[in-house]
Parts: C-alpha cells; structure tokens; sequence
C-alpha cells in the first residue's frame, strides 16, 4: 500500500504543478475570456440627430463587428460610467442591477463583464438561431440577449420582478438603438423569442429570465 500511495503522490504532484502553473492557467483564461480594447466614450453624432436616425431594421450583412466597435457598443448599452460608484449607462430601480448582457455570435455565447470590460465565454456553440423566430437572427453577427435575474430583486412578486426587468432591459436597448444610429450600425430589438428553449440552451438558472433579444450589425447593402 506505500508503495502504491507513493507511485499515485509521484503522478499527482507534478500534474497539480502543471495544472496550476502560470502558464496553464494564462492558457486557460486565454480561451475563456476576451478583453475587450478600452471603450471610446468621446465623439459620435449629436443626440437630436441620434434621435432623428433611430429606426429598426431586419437587414445585416455578414461583415463581423471590430473588438472595438463591440466594445463601444456594449459600453453604450450597459456600461460603467461611474467608476466611483459602479454605476452604469442605464438606470436600474433601486440600482439592482439586474439584467445580464450576453452577446451571441457565431464563435458561441459570452456574457459582457462591465467591471472588467471584458466577455466571458458561457458557451461555444452557436446559438444565434434560437435568439428569435425570424430568419435573419441566423446570421446576424451579434445577437444581444437581456437575461433578468429575478435573485437581485429582493422584494416583489415574479412579476413584479418581470417588470422591473423589463423596464430595465428596455432602457439598455434603448441605449443600443442610438448607439447604432451614431455609428451607421443596423439593429432591431425582438420580443419574439422561445425563451423556454433559449434558456435551456444558456443553461440559466430557474431565477434568470430571458426579457429582450437585439440583433446589431451592418446594414446589408
């Protein structure tokens, strides 16, 4: 039995070094998580003008969104711009916080880390086909989906929790809209989602509830 004990401690102890190691676990993060450049909160076009250009649209081309332009749009939708205090570009009852902005696209699903500025991948299929009932979400390079967790909301019916959710998915859209307006960008916000399937897909939690999803993309020309 030492023997035995001694020839296992001989395997185990060099793989947790490994396993533990700077270089693994750099590796490791590498494939999980992408740090997004810094975002550009300066420029674009004027509000009224925002205002003036805001429309829906369900026409995108193939062509993918830069890491920076993703980065502008996800701080534009739901961003820290506060650092002091964390709060963000939308407002929240209460300062709850409790939508959860993830981004689905053809290399899989990641969920947008404010503080970090940075997406944490949740899943490496593609599920942009489940995002909405319309064929256009199959391809659209970025589909947004607004997840409502229902455990940051402490006090309320579900549906009370619903509709603060709701409201609070609707102003993060709101944000996405005139963001695109600015830059040229297409986008349409759709209710218009099996969001049981969806859910399940995500592998959500019973208190997470899928509210809105978005697509953005460039106009198709």
């Amino acid at each position: 039995m030492k023997i035995k004990s001694i020839s296992a401690m001989a395997i185990l102890v060099p793989l947790l070094f490994f396993l533990y190691s700077p270089v693994f676990l750099s590796a490791a993060q590498e494939t999980s998580v992408v740090k997004l450049p810094a975002p550009q909160t300066e420029g674009g076009k004027p509000l009224m003008e925002c205002l003036k250009l805001r429309q829906s649209s369900r026409q995108f081309s193939s062509e993918q969104l830069s890491p920076q332009v993703l980065s502008n749009l996800l701080w534009a939708a739901y961003g820290i711009n506060r650092p002091e205090s964390g709060k963000r570009t939308a407002p929240s009852a209460v300062n709850w916080q409790n939508i959860d902005l993830y981004v689905s696209t053809a290399d899989g699903v990641f969920l947008y880390d404010a503080q970090e500025n940075a997406l944490v991948q949740t899943l490496k299929e593609d599920i942009r086909h489940l995002t909405g009932t319309q064929d256009f979400v199959k391809t659209a390079p970025v589909n947004l989906i607004y997840v409502g967790d229902y455990a940051r909301i402490p006090r309320g019916s579900d549906q009370d929790k619903y509709a603060y959710s709701a409201m609070h998915a609707a102003y993060i859209s709101q944000n996405v809209y005139l963001f695109c307006a600015s830059e040229g960008l297409a986008t349409v916000v759709r209710g218009s989602v099996n969001r049981e399937e969806l859910a399940k897909a995500m592998k959500l939690k019973p208190e997470q509830q899928v509210i809105l999803a978005q697509s953005v993309g460039y106009p198709k020309k």
